[in-house]
């Protein structure tokens, strides 16, 4: 085990100014300015490493060896940072500080540097809590197979999560061998992802590979339901089998639920991916996202009489002009309403959640000062 307290005050991860040598993780996304954000951890004997799974309690996450400068994977003890809050528990592409001389059982992660950006969504059924699927993310893929008719209401629901994590969205329409009408469709999902870039590919004959390549520098997340492909385009990019895939049912093309675990995979090119188990819920936890979704509705809005329009039945909505003249889709404005109303009902839960636990911080706070006998004590 290394000794951490030996870390150089030149980390192994800054380049050498003299040399103009790269960082050992800058193929894992590390810049300067996260050089300065450590700076003080480094100092405290810490080592950076970027969290590549998480299960249970512990993660793996790749580091610098200290004394050579060598990528190295560890497995380390996150209990001591976080809470009960799945949103700042570590997960996968968080940047952490590791404690290698933390002893046994095993080296301990003891802080998490700031995020970039953050995937999140709220957690399945009626709790509006949200749960982190992955961060420091510089671009979503949203897969979306063509081997059975994209569901445009799901995409752009996606799209939404998205948007709402700060990264940059694409869409990539899988299996394009299967099908002899993908532009087709493309167009379609084109009018339902405004702004954002739809990719038609297939992993069996490599079309629209290299453009993939192309639109995902940095990190990125693949989000998607089971069987779209996800697993198959990690390791085309990847250029090894690195997931384990099976075939989608040939019924209703439904995924087995393959992958299990969100996981971070070096790319040869430079940069990372992060692969995802398929998500049955796609249920937002508020913001923006909805509103850059659906970015055509907001710029019609603008245009409406009145600044407070409801789009239901006031004189000179613009929206309202939109949905009669065919312009835009009803489907796609009951979309809009129905994530609207979700983004709605979790900030109503949301206020209720910090009221609640201001209320119960305060009833604390005067049940410890009465039994000390001071000013709030009869």
């Amino acid at each position: 085990m290394f000794n951490a307290a030996s870390v150089p005050s030149s980390s192994p991860l800054s380049p050498d100014n003299s040399s103009g040598a790269v960082p050992p993780l800058a193929g894992y996304g590390w810049t300067a300015e996260l050089d300065e954000l450590f700076a003080p951890l480094a100092e405290a004997g810490l080592v950076a490493a970027r969290i590549v799974r998480v299960d249970r309690g512990q993660c793996d996450a790749v580091f610098a060896d200290p004394d050579t400068g060598e990528l190295r994977t560890v497995r380390a003890d996150t209990r001591q940072v976080g809470d009960a809050d799945m949103i700042n528990c570590p997960c996968t592409g968080d940047w952490a500080a590791v404690d290698l001389s933390a002893g046994l059982p095993m080296p301990a992660v003891a802080a998490l540097l700031p995020r970039s950006t953050a995937i999140i969504r709220k957690v399945a059924g009626k709790r509006s809590d949200g749960q982190v699927l992955a961060a420091n993310v510089d671009t979503v893929v949203v897969a979306a197979s063509l081997a059975a008719e994209p569901d445009l209401g799901r995409i752009e629901r996606f799209l939404a999560l998205a948007w709402e994590s700060g990264a940059e969205p694409v869409v990539v329409l899988t299996k394009a061998d299967l099908v002899d009408d993908a532009d087709f469709i493309r167009a379609d999902v084109e009018a339902a992802a405004p702004g954002v870039t739809v990719l038609v590919v297939s992993a069996e004959t490599g079309e629209g590979i290299d453009v993939l390549r192309a639109c995902t520098p940095g990190t990125t997340a693949v989000l998607g339901q089971s069987g779209v492909g996800k697993s198959t385009l990690t390791n085309v990019l990847a250029g090894i089998d690195v997931m384990a895939v099976q075939a989608a049912r040939s019924g209703d093309q439904k995924g087995r639920h393959t992958t299990t675990t969100r996981e971070l995979v070096p790319l040869p090119g430079g940069g990372v991916l992060i692969d995802t188990p398929g998500l049955r819920e796609v249920g937002l936890y508020g913001g923006e996202g909805v509103a850059l979704a659906f970015a055509d509705i907001e710029e019609l809005a603008e245009q409406c009489r009145f600044h407070d329009c409801n789009h239901d039945s006031e004189p000179g909505c613009a929206v309202l002009a939109a949905l009669a003249d065919g312009s835009l889709p009803e489907r796609r404005m009951e979309s809009y309403r129905k994530l609207q109303r979700e983004n709605d009902w979790i900030a109503s839960r949301s206020n209720a959640r910090l009221a609640s636990e201001r209320l119960r911080k305060w009833k604390t706070i005067t049940k410890t000062m009465r039994a000390a006998g001071g000013p709030l004590k009869r």
